[in-house]
């Protein structure tokens, strides 16, 4: 039995959809136009949109996909000649034609993870301030343009700024605490990170916690709750998804930061001993090093040094991407 539906005063049958659907029928293609309420240009207008879209997504798959089949052909060379051991290799000497790449993986990792811790209560605070205490007026316009600022400002001019201003202080600091002062490190490095990477989690942090239902706030405040349990208790358990996604956000920006870091890190190709001792990473060394690589091996140990970021990147972002499913499902 055919069942009907119904859409506005016409009824059609599932087996009168199927002849429209078929073409079988001449005048069917007006009738399941009027039945649909929506020209047939219209129709096609959101097809073609839709075709659009799906064909931007498989150009941006392909994309990707063609930048790490780029790598892996370039990188092949320095794989058959250094082997597994390039990855954790801890002298880079290409005099002596000897790779390895460990000390500019540590250097990135310490980089970008001590940027982040720095960054994160920045961050936290600055979305807190603006999406809660003063979401709207002069004050709340002067400060996102502020954040948005930063973020837009280049990074050769961090880079700059960190050499004039930070490395004198950081070098004093250095003194006080009985280190080296050599001023230049990983530690120098992750401040001019921290202070780089603060607008992405904070704007998007922002955003989400605009985005908690009054109700809830205001059913917590109908309770009793104070402003800061509002914020403990309501607003940060709905959106830590998206403050998560903020901060994931923060470290893929740190991960693949090169000129920054490059001109306050010490540009030193061993392996560093501690957090204030000079290091390098492997987004600077390419940077450093590319245009002076007169050997196949040594032009492919760089690519290398590409694939090796390439791969972090992607398996530190699926990691967060599963923890942000996490809490999302929770």
């Amino acid at each position: 039995m055919d069942t009907p539906i119904k859409n506005d005063k016409i009824t059609l049958s599932a087996t009168s959809l199927g002849v429209i659907d078929s073409g079988k029928n001449a005048g069917s293609g007006a009738l399941y136009r009027k039945a649909l309420g929506r020209p047939m240009r219209q129709i096609r207008a959101e097809n073609f949109f839709k075709r659009t879209l799906v064909l931007m997504g498989l150009i941006m798959v392909i994309l990707v996909f063609g930048i790490l089949l780029t790598l892996i052909v370039q990188s092949i060379p320095s794989i058959k000649a250094l082997g597994v051991k390039y990855l954790w290799g801890r002298t880079w000497d290409p005099v002596q034609d000897i790779y390895g790449a460990f000390p500019f993986l540590l250097g990135t990792l310490l980089t970008s993870f001590l940027a982040l811790i720095i960054s994160v209560p920045f961050s936290i605070a600055v979305a807190i301030f603006l999406g809660e205490y003063y979401p709207k007026g002069w004050l709340s316009d002067f400060l996102k343009n502020t954040v948005e600022l930063i973020a837009a400002v280049p990074s050769v001019i961090y880079g700059f700024w960190g050499l004039a201003v930070l490395v004198p202080i950081v070098r004093s600091f250095e003194t006080k605490i009985g280190v080296d002062p050599i001023g230049v490190g990983i530690f120098t490095s992750s401040l001019i990170l921290a202070v780089m990477i603060i607008p992405y989690a904070a704007s998007l942090g922002r955003s989400v916690i605009q985005m908690v239902p009054s109700s809830l706030k205001e059913g917590a405040y109908a309770l009793g709750a104070t402003r800061w349990e509002v914020i403990r208790s309501v607003i940060l358990p709905y959106t830590k998804s998206g403050l998560f996604a903020g901060i994931l956000l923060s470290l893929g920006r740190a991960l693949g930061e090169t000129m920054a870091v490059t001109m306050v890190i010490g540009n030193t190709s061993q392996l560093p001993k501690s957090i204030f001792a000079p290091g390098n990473t492997m987004a600077s060394v390419i940077a450093n090093e590319f245009t002076e690589a007169d050997k196949a091996v040594y032009l492919s140990a760089l690519i290398e040094l590409g694939l090796v970021l390439f791969l972090v990147t992607t398996v530190i972002n699926m990691i967060g991407k599963r923890v942000i499913s996490r809490f999302t499902n929770e």
